[in-house]
């Protein structure tokens, strides 16, 4: 399996209510970023890939500039965990490619659990806004590996 985490771009400052939260769109810069790395991610991913997505504007609005069909999880969320994220892509269960936009803390949870050998709940991986982390799980049942594709920014295209 490929699991392709992708924080949203830039959305300027979260919002106190969480509700209102929901709601706050990409910046101007948010949408640049969105862009440069669709851009990218689009020359890299497969058709059969799929896009799974966060309920949150911002999110909506990342995945938006990919120009492919996706799918929103209301689990992928800002108030959900690694755990939700992991069972809404099943990861353990199948082996395509899933693409997750989504936010942190969740997406550095995911690549600090799935890449260290002792899982520790508070430890966590940092994704910029607007940056993936792609990941590739091979081997067996038993055996299986997950290592780093990339990690990559809009900054750094």
């Amino acid at each position: 399996m490929d699991l392709i985490l992708w924080r949203h771009a830039d959305a300027g400052e979260p919002c106190a209510d969480p509700q209102q939260d929901l709601l706050r769109p990409l910046s101007p810069k948010g949408e640049r970023q969105a862009t440069r790395m669709a851009q990218w991610i689009n020359r890299q991913l497969i058709d059969s890939a799929r896009v799974l997505v966060s309920p949150a504007m911002r999110a909506q609005q990342t995945a938006k500039a990919l120009d492919r069909t996706f799918k929103t999880v209301h689990s992928l969320g800002p108030d959900h965990d690694a755990d939700a994220l992991l069972l809404a892509c099943q990861f353990q269960q199948r082996r395509d490619t899933v693409l997750v936009v989504g936010h942190q803390p969740t997406l550095g949870q995911v690549v600090a659990r799935l890449l260290l050998p002792t899982h520790h709940p508070v430890l966590m991986w940092s994704i910029r806004k607007g940056s993936i982390c792609w990941l590739k799980r091979r081997g067996r049942e038993g055996q299986e590996r997950v290592s780093i594709h990339a990690m990559l920014g809009p900054d750094n295209l």
